[in-house]
């Protein structure tokens, strides 16, 4: 059997990537996301705008218990509809250069208050109402999300929510039958 010998080097290359696959993992049992596969399938965005729009689109719609797998396909939305209509991939390259250049700092190297700050200023803008339109659509239509939230899903099956759902709520006492 063949030794290998792992050097500093070579040791901080893997670690360094499996601490990223851990951290993109998102959701507990959720398998892990390979950011890298989305970038490169992107077609009109580069993985450095890619990288830019997660950061805005989880400014836009913060959940500390979803990964950036759930964000990355908001961004994932945004390249195909950027490969069919050009005004919309011009609107997201210009406005990822305006992050970029808003503070002088790329956008993804200045601290959250300021990333905030930035797009406080380009809110009503095309490109700032295109992402949030696609995070909002990417994020809110996932069942792997909602189920992240405690939805249970649709209950119209089940007879609706007379049936499943309207009278669970364990902190509201519930009341005699003669009130």
């Amino acid at each position: 059997m063949a030794r290998t010998t792992v050097n500093r080097r070579r040791f901080l290359q893997s670690t360094g990537l499996a601490t990223v696959a851990v951290a993109a993992g998102g959701l507990g049992g959720a398998p892990v996301f390979d950011v890298r596969a989305v970038w490169a399938a992107t077609r009109v965005i580069s993985p450095s705008q890619a990288a830019t729009l997660v950061v805005m689109a989880r400014h836009l719609f913060p959940h500390d218990a979803l990964g950036d797998r759930y964000y990355a396909a908001a961004v994932e939305a945004l390249d195909q509809q950027a490969a069919e209509d050009p005004e919309l991939a011009a609107q997201l390259v210009q406005g990822v250069a305006g992050l970029d250049q808003a503070m002088g700092i790329p956008f993804t190297k200045l601290s959250a208050g300021n990333q905030v700050k930035v797009i406080e200023e380009l809110e009503g803008t095309p490109f700032f109402n295109a992402v949030r339109a696609a995070t909002l659509g990417a994020l809110y239509t996932n069942d792997t999300v909602a189920r992240a939230f405690g939805f249970e899903g649709s209950s119209v099956e089940y007879g609706g929510y007379v049936n499943r759902g309207f009278n669970d709520l364990g902190w509201l006492p519930e009341l005699p039958d003669n009130a």
